[in-house]
């Protein structure tokens, strides 16, 4: 018989025998109770469950079920495999993950609070300095706000969907164990020879490796530096310590024998999207540097389930274009006055005949 997953939360009285109430309405619909869990409010709780219901229920006749029985502002999507593991277990992975790499809070978040979107602001942006923050963070009903370690405020929004005191809990929760480890980095790397034989390490960076980046800055002409930033050139060392903090996404960079380096990748989270972007010293473009990290961040995102990527470019900027056409995947091209917007779509069956480079152990050592 054909069965669905879904995923349920509904609120019901705080009252003995609502919750039996409306277990046995399910049952009646052969609607067969996964998990629970119950997220206690001032008034009536929130009971989330996880659902396997016969194929042709619709999920406007599982919300009515729910109604009739005594649930109220119930809320229902469908769920895959992924959500058969148990609550415990899946924040005890998101909380390793986050231990092993400072890029990982804002996916662990969205991982455990749904789709919602994450933003991180400096200490002083957006209007709300992060003073106004209290230290313990607030929840305003479908916002939360949290105190970033470095200083700012990490806004989570989710505005189909109430968080509950239990959410907002295991949120901060995850951002202090953030803050105890400080700033840190997976220590994978990988060393590849180009064509002419020089050998290139790629690796993951951060903030500390800013000054280095600004170097490769001065080595670069201004019409790289025009293509890569589309705005004045002596404000490009401005964007590094944005374009390197693992709060805003990952970054990657290629260095010499020497230490010295010659080229940056960066996946950057925008909201509920994700942005690449690439810079490569003008004495080291032509010789595949640029596809080989694209390829890489490409990795990285389809590891986090992102459904697709964009770059913002130039329309003469033929190396992005052809590093973006050399992955393999089905791209999206707009185009308005120069600036060119090339998207990536990362479904699994493109994922699946895409050539992108074995790199993807980079910062998942």
């Amino acid at each position: 018989v054909d069965s669905a997953l879904w995923r349920m939360r509904t609120t019901v009285r705080d009252t003995p025998g609502s919750l039996a109430a409306l277990c046995a309405a399910l049952a009646e619909r052969r609607v067969d109770i996964l998990s629970l869990q119950t997220h206690p409010l001032a008034e009536g709780t929130v009971d989330e469950f996880l659902l396997r219901a016969p194929g042709e229920l619709t999920a406007t006749e599982l919300v009515e079920v729910v109604s009739a029985a005594g649930g109220a502002d119930t809320w229902t999507e469908r769920a895959d495999a992924h959500d058969l593991v148990d609550a415990p277990t899946r924040v005890l992975a998101l909380a390793a993950r986050t231990a092993q790499d400072a890029a990982e809070l804002p996916l662990a978040l969205r991982q455990l609070l749904g789709r919602c979107t994450i933003r991180s602001l400096p200490a002083a942006a957006g209007g709300r300095p992060g003073g106004e923050v209290p230290p313990e963070g607030s929840l305003e009903d479908t916002v939360l706000r949290l105190r970033a370690p470095e200083g700012g405020v990490i806004t989570v929004e989710r505005p189909y969907l109430p968080f509950t005191p239990a959410e907002f809990a295991r949120a901060r929760a995850l951002v202090e164990l953030d803050a105890r480890l400080g700033p840190r980095l997976p220590r994978g790397r990988d060393v590849l020879t180009l064509a002419e034989g020089s050998d290139i390490t790629v690796r993951r960076a951060d903030t500390r490796d800013v000054p280095a980046a600004k170097a490769m800055h001065e080595r670069c002409s201004a019409r790289t530096l025009g293509m890569r930033y589309h705005g004045p050139v002596g404000d490009a060392d401005r964007y590094l310590n944005h374009l390197l903090s693992p709060r805003f996404g990952r970054t990657l960079a290629a260095q010499t024998a020497s230490g010295r380096i010659v080229g940056l990748g960066h996946l950057l989270w925008d909201g509920d999207e994700t942005e690449v972007a690439l810079l490569v010293e003008d004495a080291w473009q032509h010789r595949g540097i640029g596809g080989e990290l694209l390829g890489r961040l490409v990795a990285m995102a389809a590891e986090t389930d992102c459904a697709s990527v964009y770059a913002v470019t130039q329309a003469s900027n033929t190396g992005m274009v052809a590093a973006m056409r050399g992955l393999g995947l089905p791209l999206d091209y707009q185009i308005e006055e120069g600036t060119l917007v090339i998207t990536a779509r990362l479904d699994s069956a493109s994922r699946a005949a895409a050539r992108l480079p074995q790199g993807q152990r980079i910062g998942r050592d």
